[in-house]
C-alpha cells in the first residue's frame, strides 16, 4: 500500500486507492496458491511511484479519464513488482520494505513463476485496453531494459569495475527507462501534445538516474533498519556503485578495496572496511552532486502547460527524491 500520509501524492490520493484495488484483483486467480503469492507481493509496501507518475502526467493532459489510464497505472506496477520478485530470487533476498519476499516464505521456484505470471497479468491488462500499438511497443522494451539492466549487473559482479560510463548505462536501464516511460505514456493517455510528452520523458529520466543514485547512497550511508535490507548488501553481493567506482580509481586504498569488492567470500568485516575506505573518499559527495544535477535538469524541463496542482507535485516528487535520509 502507498504511504499516504506523504503529501506528494494528496492530489491522486483517491486515484491510487482504486489502483490498489485493482492491483489484488489483478492478480486474483483460480488457484488459491497464485492468489495468496500476489496479494503478498501486491501488499507488500512501497510507495507507488512509478504508477503515481503515470496518473499525473496523464492528469497533466486535456483528455483524464481515471477508468481509461488504471490499466496502464496498474500494469507499470505489476510490471515493477514483477521485477522484484526475480530480483529477489537472484539476490537470495530473505526480506523486502521489511517483509518476507517470495523465496523466502515459499521457495524459489514459487517466486519465478510468481513473477512470470504477474508480468504476463500486466500485459494482460494492455491488451484488453485500447491504448495503441505504440503503448505495446514501449512496456515491451520496458521489460527487455530491464532484463539486459539485470544481466549486464549479474554479468560483472565480482569484478573491479572501474568506468562511471558503465555504471551510468546500468542504471538507466534498471531504473531510469522504467520512469522515463511512465512519464510519457501517462501522458501519452492523457491527451497532452508530443512535444510535452517528450518533456515528461525527460523529467521521468532525471528522476529516474536521481532517484537510482541515492538508492544506491542509502545502501552505503543507512544502517539495516533504515533501509530494510543490510547495509552494504551491494558491495556484498559484488555490485560496484558510483561511490565504490570513484573509491577504486581515486582512494590511495585502492588496491585493498579491489581485493575485497572482487572477493565472493568476503566477510562482513572485509564489508564494513570496504564501506570505510569508500567513506575515506569524496565519492559520496560526487554522488549526491551528481544527483542533484539531475533533480535540477527533472525541475526545468516540466511543461508549462502543466496545471499547478499537477506541477507541485511533480515538483514534490524531486524534493522526495533529493531528500531522502542519508
Amino acid at each position: 500500500m502507498i504511504n499516504v500520509s506523504n503529501p506528494m501524492f494528496d492530489v491522486i490520493k483517491s486515484d491510487l486507492a482504486e489502483l490498489d484495488e485493482g492491483l489484488t484483483g489483478a492478480v486474483a486467480s483460480s488457484v488459491e496458491l497464485v492468489t495468496e503469492v500476489g496479494t503478498h507481493l501486491v501488499s507488500a509496501g512501497g510507495k507507488r511511484i512509478r504508477p503515481a507518475l503515470c496518473l499525473l502526467a496523464a492528469h497533466g493532459g486535456p483528455d483524464f479519464d481515471l477508468k481509461r489510464v488504471l490499466p496502464l497505472a496498474e500494469a507499470l506496477e505489476l510490471i515493477h513488482t514483477a521485477s522484484l520478485v526475480h530480483d529477489d530470487v537472484l539476490d537470495e533476498a530473505d526480506t523486502r520494505r521489511g517483509q518476507a519476499t517470495a523465496n523466502a516464505k515459499w521457495n524459489n521456484q514459487v517466486a519465478i513463476l510468481s513473477g512470470d505470471y504477474i508480468f504476463a497479468r500486466a500485459f494482460g491488462l494492455i491488451a484488453d485496453s485500447t491504448y495503441g500499438e505504440h503503448v505495446s511497443r514501449r512496456l515491451a522494451e520496458l521489460v527487455c531494459n530491464l532484463s539486459v539492466g539485470e544481466i549486464i549487473q549479474n554479468h560483472t559482479v565480482y569484478q573491479s569495475v572501474k568506468d562511471l560510463d558503465d555504471y551510468y548505462g546500468r542504471i538507466q536501464k534498471k531504473t531510469a527507462d522504467f520512469l522515463e516511460i511512465c512519464c510519457e505514456l501517462g501522458g501519452l493517455v492523457g491527451g497532452m501534445p508530443e512535444v510535452d510528452t517528450r518533456k515528461l520523458a525527460e523529467y521521468g529520466h532525471c528522476i529516474g538516474m536521481a532517484f537510482q543514485i541515492t538508492d544506491d547512497l542509502l545502501d552505503i550511508l543507512q544502517t539495516s533498519e533504515q533501509i530494510g535490507k543490510p547495509a552494504g548488501n551491494d558491495i556484498r553481493q559484488g555490485i560496484v556503485t558510483l561511490p565504490v567506482i570513484h573509491a577504486l580509481n581515486v582512494s590511495p586504498d585502492a588496491a585493498e578495496l579491489e581485493r575485497i569488492v572482487t572477493d565472493p567470500e568476503m566477510t562482513d568485516e572485509m564489508v564494513d572496511r570496504a564501506l570505510a575506505i569508500v567513506k575515506a573518499t569524496d565519492g559520496i559527495e560526487l554522488a549526491k552532486q551528481q544527483a542533484d544535477d539531475y533533480l535540477e535538469r527533472a525541475q526545468a524541463v516540466l511543461p508549462a502547460s502543466l496545471p499547478a496542482d499537477i506541477r507541485e507535485a511533480f515538483l514534490m516528487v524531486t524534493d522526495f527524491i533529493g531528500d531522502r535520509d542519508f
